[in-house]
């Protein structure tokens, strides 16, 4: 993916923010380039995301919108629906145990 026509759209030090956002663009079909985030086991610094600059308006809007709050009845949902009736973690199909 080339640099060139790229624009940056959001910084964050949190890489677990940048991976949010990041993911919050593709899912609205949005091509991301992630800079900056760091490698290895304690990933640290700074997270940049790049968008095509023709999408750059759509962008900052998606990342400009709060996000849907998740109930407290959904949340307990989706972490029962993680365990089996044993207790232990179920894992997606294609993961490594």
């Amino acid at each position: 993916m080339s640099a060139s026509g790229f624009v940056q759209v959001w910084s964050t030090g949190s890489i677990p923010e940048g991976e949010i956002a990041r993911a919050r663009l593709e899912a609205e079909g949005i091509q991301v380039m992630v800079k900056g985030e760091g490698e290895g086991p304690y990933r640290m610094g700074p997270v940049h995301l790049w968008v095509p600059g023709a999408l750059e308006a759509k962008a900052r809007t998606i990342l400009d919108a709060p996000l849907d709050p998740i109930s407290d009845e959904e949340l307990t949902a989706l972490a029962e629906g993680a365990v089996d009736d044993e207790g232990f973690v179920i894992e997606e199909p294609g993961e490594e145990p």
